[in-house]
């Protein structure tokens, strides 16, 4: 088979490639091949009663398959070039700001209508934050919730499914070079096409590399965030959720000058746990349903680390941290920030007599003997910090999960076509290294597309 175009990943980058080029030219042959499952499919069997740990299923339902990573996320749509990634270095600050804004406006038009945009515009938070050491950052957030999102990405491969080949379950294995175009191998079979659009979100750092040391692509190290998961009463931050919804502070720490920073905040939501290439770290989910709603909030406490010489691996040290965490607790641990400022390893029963109802079967452990020295002081530093603003952060109750790993892959050679230097051939999305959310990422899908239907 060749195509006109094909695309490798089904995340919020394909998705929105493959629908810009659809709508722009109904006559392209466009195919989509995803490692992982379709939408419907997609159920990750832990139910806290009969699993409750990660079983390390062959495609992670979570990680991977139509919709990506973010599939089960909050939907949060955050409309800035403030944080994000720095996709506005390539294309341009108004460029990037035009593409979310019109990606959001199909979001809206395919089931987010009647869900809320916040915005940090006029907001007295910023001034609070200021006078407490901290930086509330700019942006505008459009929340579709959990289950809202869910059915937005449903009504897109609906409009996506009749004018595209969407191959599931589908790993690539490379990508190879031709006179005329590209060739891409799969187990079943291989595949050419005029131009091809790779967009292997953060799950597919690993093959993002491999493909580039094959292909001879120029990358760059990154950075890695490493964390806990915090949470608490809902009421406690519902003065910053119920005004900003996301709230993204950054805290510069005392000792170390180090960067600390709010991020993913999930008010009413629930902890949950993921699987990036078999190694289980926390993340957190919330929905636009009332009836779904729980009585706690979280959100991430993280510390971005960039390594240069002479050891450049930062997700590799990510990963150390995160396989330590589940060596200890087999999978995620809890702590109570009252017992870690104690020096001491939370139990069960402190657990069970707590005021915080945990949403996540989590092992009681000591995050002490996981988490680096210097990366701990900076946790406990901002959660002081944010007690400031939202009193009751540093309760002995706040539950900390561990451990959060964001692993950002290498930031790949591109230039301002988002095209590498093999015309045609196009890396967009988080696999990008240059991108770092749903809005950025599905923005550098549109931007390509355009590119392509332009030529």
């Amino acid at each position: 088979m060749r195509y006109d175009v094909i695309i490798i990943g089904a995340g919020p980058g394909g998705i929105f490639s493959a629908y810009e080029l659809v709508q722009g030219n109904k006559d392209l042959q466009v195919a989509v091949f995803e490692a992982g499952r379709p939408l419907e499919q997609r159920k990750c069997p832990i139910d806290g009663v009969r699993v409750k740990s990660c079983i390390s299923c062959r495609s992670c339902a979570i990680m991977n398959g139509f919709g990506g990573a973010g599939a089960f996320s909050d939907g949060k749509y955050n409309i800035t070039n403030d944080f994000g990634g720095t996709l506005y270095e390539h294309i341009g600050k108004d460029t990037a700001l035009e593409l979310m804004n019109y990606v959001d406006g199909i979001n809206v038009r395919c089931g987010g209508a009647g869900t809320k945009m916040y915005s940090t515009a006029g907001t007295s938070l910023k001034k609070t934050c200021m006078q407490n050491k901290l930086k509330l950052l700019d942006a505008s957030v459009r929340h579709l919730g959990t289950d809202k999102n869910y059915i937005v990405l449903e009504t897109l491969f609906n409009e996506l499914k009749d004018k595209a080949d969407f191959f599931f379950m589908t790993p690539v294995l490379g990508i190879e070079v031709l006179e005329d175009g590209y060739l891409v191998r799969t187990a079943e079979g291989s595949y050419e096409c005029d131009r091809c659009i790779v967009s292997v979100g953060r799950s597919g750092s690993k093959w993002m590399e491999r493909t580039c040391r094959e292909l001879d692509i120029p990358t760059m190290s990154n950075r890695v965030d490493i964390g806990v998961r915090v949470e608490l009463p809902a009421e406690i931050f519902s003065h910053l959720t119920d005004e900003l919804y996301e709230s993204k502070i950054v805290y510069r720490t005392e000792k170390f000058e180090d960067k600390v920073r709010t991020f993913c905040m999930n008010p009413y939501g629930r902890v949950v746990s993921e699987n990036t290439n078999g190694i289980i770290t926390v993340n957190g989910h919330s929905y636009e349903d009332k009836s779904l709603r729980t009585s706690n909030t979280n959100f991430a406490l993280l510390v971005s680390k960039h390594f240069s010489e002479p050891f450049k691996d930062s997700n590799g040290y990510g990963e150390s941290i995160a396989r330590l965490s589940n060596m200890l607790g087999g999978g995620v641990l809890v702590q109570r920030f009252g017992d870690l400022v104690r020096g001491r390893r939370t139990t069960q029963k402190r657990m069970d007599e707590g005021f915080v109802t945990p949403t996540l079967a989590a092992a009681p452990g000591d995050l002490s003997l996981v988490l680096p020295k210097r990366i701990l002081d900076g946790i406990v530093e901002m959660i002081y910090a944010l007690d400031k603003i939202a009193p009751g952060t540093a309760n002995d109750d706040t539950l900390l999960y561990g451990v959060e790993v964001k692993f950002y892959n290498m930031e790949v050679a591109l230039d301002e076509k988002l095209e590498t230097k093999y015309k045609g051939l196009y890396i967009i999305g988080d696999g990008s290294g240059v991108t770092h959310s749903l809005s950025h990422a599905s923005a550098s899908g549109v931007f390509v597309a355009r590119q392509i239907l332009g030529k």
